[in-house]
């Protein structure tokens, strides 16, 4: 397989830290944002954080740790990141260390739907494959449905943050990227000029 890359100055250093499924097995290539739809860094960025971070970090976290309070340490995901994850639980976000059953519920989501999509939504926007709309516009409402469930729990629930501005800006990225995600594929052939 041939490997293409970039320079790393001004936005071609999205292309050379983006490694993109290939074809065969296990194969990677690193893409140069001068092939990509002009749109496409913004959203492959954020899904990547998602996938390799969010969902299969934060997320994960909370389905193998019942409890922050009373627990052993697990295999994945790392001690330094469980420590990160119930650092921001016990002064920013209550109910992440919560974790009532409706949260739980979203997390399974987070972990079962969302992060399969997120590793599809990259291969698909860097490749163009207009296939990935529909999924796309599902993931969106989803997604603004969770954020704003949660995010009402956190402003008047009983797990009320006391941190709302830290909270609401730490959560405003999941709540504004569904809007553009609609809006860029809206049209039938969201690849065309």
């Amino acid at each position: 397989m041939t490997v293409v890359t970039a320079a790393v100055t001004g936005p071609a250093f999205f292309a050379d830290v983006l490694f993109v499924p290939g074809f065969r097995g296990a194969a990677f290539a690193r893409v140069p944002l001068a092939f990509l739809p002009r749109f496409a860094p913004p959203f492959i960025v954020f899904f990547a954080i998602n996938l390799g971070f969010i969902t299969y970090i934060v997320d994960l976290e909370q389905l193998v740790i019942a409890d922050p309070k009373h627990f052993d340490y697990p295999i994945w995901p790392p001690r330094p990141l469980v420590d990160l994850v119930h650092w921001w639980g016990n002064n920013f976000d209550p109910l992440q260390n919560a974790r009532p059953p409706w949260w739980r519920a979203t997390i399974w989501l987070d972990v079962l739907l969302f992060g399969p999509f997120y590793a599809l939504a990259i291969w698909a926007i860097v490749k163009g494959k207009e296939w990935i709309r529909i999924p796309a516009i599902f993931w969106a409402g989803v997604m603004f449905a969770n954020v704003s469930i949660i995010m009402m729990e956190e402003m008047v629930g009983p797990y009320a943050t006391p941190a709302r501005g830290t909270v609401i800006a730490a959560n405003l990225p999941w709540w504004l990227l569904p809007f553009f995600v609609v809006w860029r594929f809206r049209k039938e052939h969201p690849f065309s000029k």
